[in-house]
């Protein structure tokens, strides 16, 4: 089977441009619907938490993603479907941008 080929996108989160590498042509609309999700999780969690670090927003926000794909997970017998595990995936790419990008930014 052949690799399928690697491109960057650019996803906007809390105002600010991040380049996401992402597999195909398919996957764009993967990864902004996903840097929306988070994008959303976060506004929600700094109303909520009434913080303003973007690393503890971004933990935060994390938790509560993971926290509904843990339930999903067990509302469907502990199974997940091939495009879950693909668009979690993308998910934590994009928390694993926030965060180092939220660590260069601090230093």
């Amino acid at each position: 089977m052949k690799p399928v080929p690697k491109r960057t996108l650019q996803v906007k989160i809390q105002g600010r441009a991040y380049k996401i590498r992402a597999e195909g042509d398919g996957d764009e609309a993967s990864v902004q619907r996903a840097a929306a999700m988070l994008d959303e999780t976060i506004e929600r969690v700094r109303i909520r938490a009434g913080t303003v670090d973007s690393v503890d927003l971004a933990v935060l926000a994390a938790l509560n993603l993971a926290n509904s794909l843990v339930n999903e997970r067990e509302s469907k017998g502990g199974t997940t479907a091939g495009v879950a595990e693909h668009r979690v995936a993308g998910l934590i790419e994009l928390i694993e941008s926030a965060l180092a990008r939220a660590g260069a930014t601090a230093s």
